[in-house]
């Protein structure tokens, strides 16, 4: 597994403001990987609104060889009442497909693994696509366990309007 400390070209670091228009191009890209770019309606106003406006709802790290941005990894604050502790939930965790198989991936979880220690996190979650078999080796090769017994259920868009509705 690499780190960034092992590999000085390769540096992670937490993104601002100026790097909304890099960090939707990597949406745009997870999307196209994940045969989802038709969902994608994220625009740069919306993430700067979002990620670095007055209430931030998210963070963002984006991973660094030499200059060029290769991933990224978008994470946010749950809360598991039966530990009683703060968890991470990691919504997007992406490294552009010519810079795979290099450790950048991995060195971006161990990013977010180290903030969810260092802010006494009980869990680091996240969500995989059952039919991404490489995502699905490489968590379990990091040491995570599929939650097979859990089903996700989301409402969005009109469905979430009626319902507040009510």
């Amino acid at each position: 597994m690499l780190s960034h400390e092992t590999t000085p070209d390769f540096q992670i670091r937490a993104a601002t403001a100026a790097d909304v228009p890099v960090i939707l191009a990597f949406i745009k890209n997870l999307a196209a990987y994940e045969r989802l770019s038709h969902e994608v309606v994220a625009t740069e106003d919306l993430l700067k609104e979002t990620l670095f406006g007055e209430t931030r709802t998210a963070e963002v790290a984006i991973g660094f060889l030499k200059d060029i941005p290769v991933g990224f990894t978008l994470y946010f604050h749950n809360y598991s009442t039966f530990l009683g502790q703060p968890g991470i939930y990691i919504e997007d965790l992406f490294v552009e497909e010519s810079y795979r198989r290099r450790g950048f991936g991995s060195a971006l979880m161990l990013h977010v693994a180290r903030l969810a220690k260092e802010r006494r996190c009980g869990r680091l979650e996240w969500s995989v696509l059952d039919w991404n078999v490489p995502a699905i080796n490489f968590y379990k090769k990091l040491g995570a366990v599929p939650m097979s017994e859990w089903t996700v259920f989301r409402v969005t868009g009109e469905s979430l309007e009626k319902l507040a509705s009510l």
